[in-house]
């Protein structure tokens, strides 16, 4: 009597598909892979762009409310109370008062802004900082300088302010930044033109601030930042024994 042939598989078949699904399910992951990334990439750059103009628009609204305050600085215990338009200058340091602020926009109390530029703790660029301290009065504002030194260029005395401190409680604004750096414009002096300087030591204040930045990894996919610019409207002085423009 005949056995009737069984039908079934052989092993090299099992180890053909086994390899085949292998194959398939590599391709499926590293697909997978590459779009998780992709979107990743994708996702950072939009909160890096989010952030870039969002800090440029800050600054542009900070500078927008620039106050022309005058600082009651007191040089020592007893001494008499010198005065002295309010506004520091420096090529990576800046301090004014303004009416707007991170954390009440355009209410509330006017803010005296410190914006500083320091090294991040990895070494991965630099970073723009602010910090922000309410403004109550000409007093308030004396409390951040430390009496008066003689400009070498105009030989007029100028305020002299305390170094910017930072700590927890500063913002950061902007980020991975190349370099940051301040400049001031010059009122017109007769026929000379105005010109940018990069520290303020004047008795008065400056026309413009212009704030330069570039990020530290150049990509044609990432949003630059761009120099923001603004004017410090200064319609009138509330003192007048000071050297107008």
């Amino acid at each position: 009597m005949r056995r009737g042939r069984q039908s079934g598989i052989t092993l090299m078949e099992v180890l053909i598909a086994v390899s085949l699904l292998s194959l398939v399910a590599v391709g499926m992951l590293t697909a997978m892979r590459i779009g998780l990334s992709a979107l990743d990439r994708t996702n950072r750059r939009l909160i890096s762009n989010r952030r870039v103009t969002g800090a440029q628009r800050v600054l542009e609204q900070q500078i927008a409310g620039f106050m022309p305050v005058i600082a009651l600085m007191q040089p020592g215990p007893g001494a008499p109370g010198d005065k002295a338009p309010f506004f520091h200058g420096e090529p990576q340091s800046m301090r004014f008062v303004s009416s707007y602020s991170l954390q009440e926009a355009s209410r509330g109390y006017p803010r005296i802004l410190e914006f500083q530029v320091i090294p991040r703790d990895d070494g991965e660029g630099v970073r723009l900082v602010v910090n922000e301290h309410i403004y109550t009065g000409p007093a308030s504002a004396g409390r951040f300088c430390m009496g008066r030194r003689l400009d070498p260029l105009s030989n007029t005395p100028v305020a002299l302010f305390r170094p910017i401190a930072v700590g927890p409680g500063s913002f950061v604004l902007a980020d991975r930044l190349a370099f940051c750096r301040f400049y001031y414009l010059t009122p017109p002096a007769g026929p000379a033109p105005n010109t940018w300087q990069p520290a303020w030591t004047r008795a008065v204040w400056p026309r413009a601030v212009r704030i330069d930045m570039a990020p530290r990894e150049d990509e044609n996919t990432n949003l630059r930042p761009v120099a923001v610019t603004a004017p410090l409207r200064v319609d009138r002085f509330p003192i007048f024994d000071y050297v107008d423009y």
